[in-house]
């Protein structure tokens, strides 16, 4: 008997939470691969900043792709709340670690993450077919 067949998949049926869960994975390997940069190349921790825009629009990306991918329809829209509730979880994570509050930071999260979250659905959902 093969003990991997036994294993039961994990089955999310809303597909914002299945793409939040998507994107908390690649923040994770997007925040190690930073990480790894800043302490291995010559990267400065003044390009930080721009880094983790990047590392947060394409965990949005991700997610919003796997949201809308699960939908099967209005990617767009799943997409978005997607990356409206990345963007909450993300300020609500930084508002209670560190007390950081509204920022141009924070507005520039929101414009960078809410569109790639719409785009990444709106791609799923037109990869599914």
């Amino acid at each position: 008997m093969n003990p991997i067949k036994n294993v039961s998949k994990v089955n999310v049926s809303s597909p914002t939470l299945a793409g939040a869960l998507t994107a908390c994975i690649w923040l994770a390997a997007g925040a190690l691969i930073l990480s790894f940069a800043l302490r291995f190349s010559g990267m400065q921790e003044t390009s930080l900043p721009m880094s983790s825009l990047i590392v947060h629009g394409c965990a949005s990306l991700a997610g919003g792709f796997s949201s809308g991918r699960r939908s099967g329809r209005k990617g767009w829209y799943y997409g978005g709340a997607l990356g409206l509730v990345y963007a909450i979880l993300i300020i609500l994570i930084g508002f209670l670690s560190i007390n950081a509050g509204f920022s141009a930071q924070t507005w520039s999260l929101l414009t960078i993450v809410i569109p790639a979250g719409s785009l990444g659905g709106m791609i799923g959902v037109n990869l599914k077919k």
